[in-house]
């Protein structure tokens, strides 16, 4: 019997060879987009899920409550590190690490500058990185040592050269040896690194990390903590929450509460000291549309199906009065069902991989399909058959039910509501499209509109490059150099790059209320910062070495002259930091540090360094390779060192959009997609409609009717399928996008025209699929129609 269920199925299939195509399109297509954002959801929520203790470990954050609510942040002072070792008993572990970044690594002629972190000895104990070489729980007791990567081994010397025991310079100033070699990290870790650094040698050739070993004002450090068991961390938070406190930081009620590693990843944003968003709400949305595209595909199979009943009805007349029963009918519907599904996932797959590569250069993922997974391997079987089930149980059961009389005899209507479930089935189909391009068009409306805020200076010919000693030491005589030469027009040094914000205080002003605190952005920085940045003074003047005074002065943005309600001229007014008085000397206006959705925050100016990053700003060129030519040989003179490693500040300014970026991209690819596949089901529809409507037609043909207002008569039922999705689905977009954008302080507006324009492209991408199959029907001979009547 199963032998002829087969011969039967693709007997049906090759009978039907249009349909078969058509459907099994629809279906590869929708499987394909499934199993493309899934394996983008699978990456995304695998995490840090390959460290072993990965429930046991959290990072600790802090809550702090000012300015009317609570800001939370993970960084932490230094002295919580060794406190939690004995705050509380289920605390098994703490470490501390900085905050990672690239650092120079040479042996000999070989250097690259790479990812690595300082960290305390119990980091790998607690994240147990596969190693591969020395003992996890020793290699970084050593101050002078350093642990590297299987790439960082196999750059730094030669193969089948053993690198324990040799050693590599740091910065060009720390000689360290090679005690350890772990894997390789994968993608999917929060930690990205190349080497690790024991935190005792930090310790050693940083001042300012010894000046603050127990200092619990300078949050600048992040701690991390293991528990004894996964269930312990309300009880552990509940312990450890009022230390700040209890260390004196009294200036604003602080709590520490704990972050669980499993939710580093897609839950970041907290609001009012509770978890508010992050990028599980991308992972969410993405599931959602994988959904709606698979059951989109299904709903097609399920219209082309009952679109060739009428030729089936016969066959199964005749089945069941050869003594076939309505199970066997079934299953021999289900299984063509699962077979189509079958040859459509294969299909599907085959255009994974073709996509795949330009996919992976979307998402900027290496994702791949593990066909050794066992898991690959159930998910194929699951999602073959629950489509081939899904897709072929209405179809099933519809065409089983026909009697076997009234088919034999060409009477197969089942009533006037016959229609009804392939009419809710396209809507469903429409509306589905009408909220991905309602939704496409709004996100595109969001970038605009981020993109099109002053961002307070100019990006032309703008560069920054990472500060290192050599260019702190030789930094006057680098600048006078490039100056002399034309290859610049200023340059500026600063805690943080323009684009980022690393620093935050608390400032006081004459007129402060005692009960306000407000986080000012800092940046602590050189000389020439606003003329470099080309950034508008509007008061005063900036900071200037013409000035000897301004070593104590400070320069603050348009947003902190606002909340401070200062009236008249500000210069001159006695502002209150870290203890000491300022005098305010001029007043910028305001940068876009930060977020392009948030409005820009209160920021103040200070002279120091700090080190960080230095500015460029490159004069206007026709060659700009010869222009950076001649700066990298500036630099290489006086930092010979280190690679002349730079970025345009246009660049790195971008990489703000990259998220929102990502979903406008994808969300505008599956759009486009699902009207394909809805484009399919419409067909479908048609021209079963057709079918069923033939000697209706031909009948009106002979009483005079035309072709036109045969075709009008058609696309006008359509046309009322169309109206009706967006009537149901146009407010729920509406009711899901302005959910979406309570997340932007600086958010676009949900005009008329979108939804207009949406529903006035569906109506007409409708009507266009609809004609051509009422034109062919209503061109037919009504001679052929009607010779039954």
């Amino acid at each position: 019997m199963l032998k002829n269920f087969i011969v039967v199925a693709f007997r049906s299939l090759r009978k039907n060879s249009l349909y078969s195509v058509i459907n099994i399109s629809g279906l590869s297509v929708g499987i394909a987009c499934s199993i493309l954002i899934l394996l983008w959801v699978r990456d995304e929520t695998s995490f840090d899920r390959f460290i072993p203790k990965v429930d046991k470990l959290h990072q600790v954050w802090v809550n702090a409550s000012y300015d009317g609510s609570v800001q939370s942040w993970n960084s932490v002072p230094l002295p919580t590190y060794l406190e939690l070792k004995s705050a509380h008993a289920k605390i098994v572990n703490s470490a501390v690490t900085g905050w990672g970044g690239k650092r120079l690594v040479a042996n000999g002629d070989k250097r690259i500058n790479i990812q690595g972190y300082y960290v305390s000895e119990e980091f790998l104990d607690m994240f147990e990185f596969p190693m591969v070489e020395g003992d996890r729980s020793m290699v970084l007791d050593d101050p002078s040592s350093i642990v590297i990567s299987e790439k960082l081994a196999a750059t730094m010397f030669e193969e089948g050269e053993d690198p324990i025991g040799k050693f590599l310079k740091v910065e060009d100033a720390s000689t360290l040896q090679v005690t350890g070699i772990f894997k390789d990290i994968p993608q999917n870790s929060t930690f990205q690194f190349d080497y690790l650094i024991p935190w005792k040698h930090r310790a050693s050739i940083q001042q300012w990390v010894r000046d603050n070993e127990q200092n619990w004002g300078n949050y600048s450090f992040q701690v991390f903590v293991e528990l004894a068991n996964t269930t312990d961390e309300t009880e552990v938070e509940a312990g450890i929450k009022d230390i700040l406190t209890e260390k004196g930081q009294t200036d604003v009620p602080r709590e520490f509460f704990l972050h669980p590693m499993p939710r580093w990843r897609l839950h970041t944003s907290f609001e009012n000291g509770v978890e508010s968003g992050g990028q599980h709400e991308y992972v969410t949305l993405f599931s959602i549309i994988a959904l709606f595209i698979l059951i989109i595909a299904c709903i097609n199979f399920m219209n082309l199906a009952t679109a060739r009943s009428e030729r089936r009805a016969k066959e199964v007349g005749i089945r069941k009065t050869l003594g076939s029963k309505r199970g066997q009918l079934i299953m021999q519907f289900y299984g063509e069902s699962v077979l189509i599904s079958l040859i459509s996932y294969l299909f599907a797959l085959l255009l994974v991989f073709v996509a795949l590569p330009s996919y992976n250069n979307l998402v900027d993922k290496q994702l791949s399909i593990d066909f050794g997974a066992s898991q690959f391997w159930v998910f194929s079987l699951a999602i073959i058959l629950v489509t081939g089930v899904i897709s072929g149980s209405y179809p099933s059961l519809y065409l089983s039910s026909f009697n076997p009389v009234k088919t034999l005899k060409g009477k197969i209507s089942v009533g006037k509501n016959a229609n009804l479930p392939r009419r809710i089935l396209v809507m469903l189909q429409f509306g589905f499209a009408i909220v991905l391009i309602i939704s496409t068009i709004v996100i595109l409306k969001q970038i605009d509109l981020a993109k099109s805020r002053d961002i307070g200076y100019s990006q032309e010919g703008l560069i920054s490059m990472t500060l290192t000693d050599a260019i702190s030491e030789n930094y006057d005589v680098i600048k006078n150099e490039l100056k002399r030469k034309n290859l610049i027009v200023n340059m500026t040094r600063s805690n943080s790059r323009v684009t980022s914000i690393n620093s935050n205080n608390f400032l006081g002003w004459p007129g402060k209320p005692e009960s306000q605190k407000v986080m000012f952005v800092t940046v602590v920085r050189g000389y020439d910062w606003a003329e470099t940045m080309g950034a508008e003074m509007l008061f005063g003047r900036d900071l200037s070495k013409e000035f000897a005074t301004d070593s104590s002065a400070i320069v603050i943005n348009k947003s902190a002259l606002d909340l401070m309600g200062i009236e008249g001229d500000p210069v001159g007014t006695q502002l209150d930091l870290w203890g000491e008085k300022r005098t305010l000397v001029g007043v910028v206006d305001n940068v876009m540090m930060g977020s392009p959705y948030e409005e820009v925050r209160p920021m103040f100016m200070v002279i120091d360094d700090w080190g960080g990053s230095v500015t460029l700003r490159l004069p206007a060129t026709n060659n700009m390779q010869s222009l950076l030519a001649g700066v990298q040989e500036v630099f290489e003179e006086y930092n010979p060192a280190y690679p002349f490693e730079y970025e345009f500040v246009d660049v790195a300014f971008e990489r703000k959009y990259t998220t929102i970026n990502l979903t406008r991209k994808l969300s505008m690819i599956f759009a486009l997609l699902t009207i394909f596949i809805t484009g399919l089901g419409l067909f479908g529809l048609a021209s079963y409609t057709a079918q069923q409507r033939i000697k209706e037609i031909g009948i009106r043909k002979v009483l005079g009717a035309s072709v036109t207002n045969l075709v009008g008569l058609m696309s006008r039922d359509f046309a009322k399928l169309v109206l009706m999705s967006f009537v149901i689905f146009a407010p729920l977009a509406y009711f899901l996008l302005s959910s979406y954008l309570q997340r932007y302080t600086i958010r676009t507006s949900l005009d008329w025209w979108i939804f207009a324009l949406t529903g006035l492209v569906a109506l007409v991408f409708a009507i266009a699929v609809v004609v051509n199959q009422a034109r062919r029907a209503a061109l037919a001979n009504p001679a052929r129609s009607l010779r039954s009547e």
